[in-house]
């Protein structure tokens, strides 16, 4: 029987990509999603919840309302996961990112807000409210520095790498460290 892909049959590659291709990959995926899914716990335990993110390099960012389950699970623990993935259509498609790290709400304000505010396009979900384009939203800006990534791609093992890859925050000058 023909196979589409016989490159997925056997066991996974397990070379790394140099730290530099990784990034790239991880920042295409970033940049061509909008939507993921909030992992938090909270005292009845963790909540998944799928928000709209807009990214700043490895920093996603996303609004929230300030007594949402989301946020009170925040502000108890701020460690959170994000998962991010692109469309399943097969195997070969397989494409998606665990970003780890520590929420941050930021108000507006604070230097950090500006910074990451200017990134944040929330123009477009003011054109669906019928909202004026001239008052931005006022609430909190949670944000989200990848500490580390758990980046997997099955289409790498078309060219010999590992489908699962490790991005680290602290690991500039590694290749793409494990």
């Amino acid at each position: 029987m023909p196979v589409t892909n016989p490159w997925l049959a056997g066991p996974s590659p397990e070379k790394r990509l140099d730290r530099e291709r990784l990034s790239e990959r991880i920042l295409n995926l970033l940049s061509c999603q909008n939507m993921c899914v909030l992992a938090t716990t909270g005292p009845g335990g963790p909540l998944a919840t799928p928000v709209r993110y807009y990214h700043l390099d490895f920093t996603v960012m996303f609004t929230a309302a300030p007594r949402s389950p989301k946020m009170r699970n925040i502000a108890a623990d701020p460690r959170v996961s994000v998962g991010i993935f692109a469309p399943l259509v097969g195997q070969a498609s397989s494409r998606g990112a665990q970003v780890f790290g520590r929420a941050r709400v930021l108000s507006p304000g604070e230097a950090s807000h500006e910074e990451h505010w200017e990134a944040f396009r929330w123009q477009s979900d003011h054109v669906e409210r019928s909202l004026s384009l001239d008052e931005p939203p006022g609430g909190p800006l949670v944000v989200v520095a990848a500490e580390r990534i758990v980046y997997t791609e099955h289409w790498l093992r078309r060219d010999g790498y590992a489908p699962r890859q490790f991005w680290r925050a602290d690991r500039v000058g590694d290749d793409a460290g494990t």
